[in-house]
């Protein structure tokens, strides 16, 4: 049975001189397939891309499918996953399978599920950090988390050996370590202590995947990704990289909370640290204009649930920027979507049938919506991958963001 690995297939030389070279396209192998990278990644946070079959993800592109340890190991539970044969099989999907750790959850509960908070660097730095009227239902110790299910109250632990045994009864191709998210309000005392407790977590999660995949011998093996702290701060990026590269995982993280201004910079100081013979994902990111900054960076894969997120909100990607299918104008258009784009919902639907869908409340509308935007970020991304290998990367990318460039329409 295969088991893992990253093979390097061309790297992507830096416009300017005398910037290191660390964008590249390559392959990792999984028990379940190769993907083929740069490469993004859906998200099915609980076992599904929300409105979507498995198989319209196959067919759109995507090569793996991300889910959430937290919210399974809540419903239904990650034994009965264990039971069905992995999540793989449990939801019909053949190919490569991700689960984040919980981690981010951790933050989210912590801060009363407000993702905003992580991104907010205008305010004066505190580690108090809750939403206004909030409850915060997760609190970290230098042990693990001790948390409140957002589903029925009940009370709940996660710790290093716990997010491990998690995450093996799950079954995904690729796992990882259990971190602690902060944000960018924290102080750099607590940047400081978190990051501590995430590379001693770390450890523990290396050492606990090593006693079950011993212990799982009848299981297709599990690589273990570390996950890469340190906020906005270059020394604890490096730190962090430096630490965990030394440790014995299979590839890398790369999470935490940073300003999207800054997200390039930061994926370098990540990058230029860890080992080049491992693969680097980039944790929740997934707007069109931030593949081509992760990508030169050296990010390999990306996971994000923006695409289907704004295509149950009546959101459209399309290479000249974003529009909302809700608009009066769309009422008695009965051309595509976009007429450029092979995807099964521009093939055979109108923007006057989606207009009506979105309108009438049906559920088809997130369903063909999602679709049309998964196929345009997959697509993107592959469209990246061929332009590394033929050397045509920095045309496609000053077309690309000449025409998106992250408008409205």
């Amino acid at each position: 049975m295969p088991q893992f690995g990253f093979t390097q297939q061309q790297i992507l030389e830096p416009k300017e001189s005398g910037v290191r070279a660390v964008g590249r396209a390559g392959t990792i192998s999984t028990p379940h397939g190769d993907i083929q990278t740069p490469a993004f990644i859906p998200v099915g946070t609980k076992a599904t891309v929300k409105s979507v079959l498995p198989e319209s993800m196959k067919d759109l592109g995507a090569q793996a499918l991300l889910a959430n340890a937290y919210h399974l190991y809540l419903q239904p539970g990650c034994d009965i996953i264990d039971s069905a044969g992995g999540v793989g099989k449990f939801m019909n999907w053949s190919g490569p399978t991700f689960t984040d750790s919980g981690g981010f959850q951790v933050m989210s509960l912590g801060v009363g599920f407000k993702k905003v908070l992580a991104m907010q660097t205008d305010t004066v730095q505190r580690d108090d950090v809750i939403a206004d009227h909030k409850e915060r239902l997760a609190h970290v110790d230098d042990d693990g988390v001790t948390f409140k299910s957002h589903l029925d109250g009940s009370m709940h632990r996660f710790s290093p050996e716990i997010s491990m045994q998690v995450q093996h009864q799950i079954g995904a191709d690729i796992m990882f370590a259990f971190d602690e998210l902060t944000t960018l309000m924290n102080t750099r005392e607590y940047q400081e202590m978190s990051l501590e407790r995430t590379r001693l977590w770390a450890i523990r999660c290396v050492e606990e995947h090593k006693r079950l995949t011993i212990e799982r011998t009848d299981k297709p093996y599990q690589a273990l990704f570390g996950v890469i702290q340190g906020a906005q701060y270059e020394d604890l990026r490096r730190k962090a990289s430096r630490d965990l590269g030394a440790m014995d995982f299979d590839g890398y993280g790369i999470g935490g909370a940073l300003d999207k201004n800054s997200l390039s910079t930061i994926v370098r100081w990540v990058s230029e640290e860890l080992p080049a013979d491992r693969p680097r994902h980039l944790l929740g990111i997934g707007e069109p204009e931030d593949f081509f900054a992760g990508v030169e960076s050296g990010a390999d894969t990306f996971d994000c649930v923006a695409a289907s997120r704004a295509g149950r909100n009546a959101a459209v990607y399309t290479k000249f920027g974003r529009f909302n299918i809700t608009n009066a104008k769309y009422r008695r258009s009965f051309a595509p979507v976009t007429d450029d784009c092979a995807c099964y919902t521009c093939t055979h639907y109108t923007q006057a049938y989606l207009h009506h869908l979105v309108h009438a409340k049906e559920l088809l509308a997130a369903t063909l919506l999602t679709i049309h935007n998964e196929y345009f970020v997959v697509n993107l991304v592959a469209r990246i991958r061929e332009s590394i290998l033929d050397g045509t990367y920095y045309e496609l990318k000053d077309e690309f963001l000449g025409t998106f460039a992250g408008r409205s329409l």
